[in-house]
Parts: C-alpha cells; sequence; structure tokens
C-alpha cells in the first residue's frame, strides 16, 4: 500500500526471534557434521572392501606359492626321472630282459606320479618346442638359423622349464629359430617380441 507520499514501501524481512535462529544455526551445523560423517563412513567402508580384497589376493598367493622352494628343489628330480627313461632306447628295451624293462617302467611310473603330485600344486612343465619365444618363461641360449619357422620360434628345448600357477618357476633353456618369415601382428600382439641376443635371460622368477 502507499504511503502519503504516494511511494510503495519496501519490503522489509521479519526479525526471528533469537531462539529460533540459534535452533536455525544449529541444525545447519548438524546436517554439515552429518553429511561430514557420511562421507567418511563411506571411505571408511570403501577402504575396509578394498583391504578385504587385497587380504583374500595375498592369501590366496601364499597358498599357491607356499611350496615354492620346496617345487624348485623337486623338479631336479623330475629332470633325473626323464633322463633316466630317456637313456635307455628302443634297442636296449628289446634285447634287455624283462629286469630292464620292468625298472624302466617303474621309473617312468615314478616320473608321472611325480608329476602328478606337482600339477596337483599348480606346477606345470614349460615345453614350448614351435610356440614363440617369450622371455618370461623361456631363456634364449642360442639361435638357430631355420628360414622354415617364423623368425622368433623356439625350434630346441635343452631343458624344459616349470612354471608355478602364472609364475616361472625355472625358465626352459631353449635355441630360437632366426631367418624365417616374421610373425603375424596378431602373433606379435599376442607374445612378446623375439631376443634381441642369445644370452637373454629370464627376470620374472617367484
Amino acid at each position: 500500500m502507499a504511503d502519503e507520499t504516494g511511494q510503495t514501501p519496501e519490503p522489509t524481512t521479519p526479525e526471528l526471534d533469537p531462539v529460533v535462529d540459534q535452533g536455525l544455526q544449529r541444525i545447519a551445523a548438524l546436517e554439515k557434521e552429518a553429511g561430514d560423517l557420511k562421507d567418511q563412513l563411506l571411505r571408511t567402508l570403501a577402504d575396509m572392501e578394498n583391504l578385504r580384497r587385497r587380504t583374500e589376493r595375498e592369501i590366496a598367493d601364499a597358498r599357491t606359492y607356499a611350496v615354492t622352494n620346496f617345487a624348485r628343489d623337486i623338479v631336479g628330480a623330475a629332470d633325473n626321472l626323464t633322463r633316466a627313461v630317456a637313456a635307455v632306447d628302443a634297442e636296449a628295451r628289446a634285447t634287455g630282459g624283462e629286469s630292464l624293462i620292468s625298472l624302466v617302467e617303474g621309473v617312468e611310473l615314478t616320473e608321472r606320479e611325480l608329476m602328478k603330485a606337482l600339477e596337483k600344486h599348480g606346477i606345470s612343465r614349460v615345453d614350448p618346442v614351435g610356440e614363440k619365444f617369450d622371455p618370461n618363461f623361456h631363456q634364449a641360449m642360442f639361435e638357430v638359423p631355420d628360414p622354415s619357422v617364423p623368425s622368433g620360434t623356439v625350434v630346441q628345448v635343452m631343458q624344459v622349464g616349470f612354471k608355478i600357477g602364472e609364475r616361472v618357476l625355472r625358465p626352459a633353456l631353449v635355441g630360437v629359430g632366426r631367418g624365417g618369415p616374421k610373425a603375424t601382428p596378431a602373433e606379435e600382439a599376442a607374445q612378446p617380441d623375439a631376443p634381441a641376443e642369445s644370452g637373454h635371460r629370464v627376470d620374472k622368477t617367484v
């Protein structure tokens, strides 16, 4: 409504009761505190979930790789059994009599049982003949000129390797082909490059 001068007075903001004003401020402070506590709780829950997952991974790794040192010693025994069987050729088996045949069969059985026991604990052989050289699991000892296979292909294995889970336990000692056609782009993407020199060694061990 206009006053005597004909002007409309500006609306005034009613003053809040001091008690009400103090209450509103307290509510705002409590709401901010509740929001901060909620954020802190969410961060704590996220940290706890990350810790739980990390602990589960560490426990799984501990179970998988607990026998690493023991397995590294045992694979030497597996090598000796393989050498013992390989030392008796077909001619020796044919002329050696029943005693030799029984001995060889016993060694072969022992080798198979040992490999089953190793595989039960996640340990498997790495025998990569015909595969592309992988520096994570192979150790190149020399290169072999061989145009019949793609360069970087393993053409000879002097000593089989072993892996435990997805980690190398002992690298396979291999000879790598050189001079053949290059690997296809798909093969290059799927595998690491061939070694630059024949003495390339594996560093990824457990």
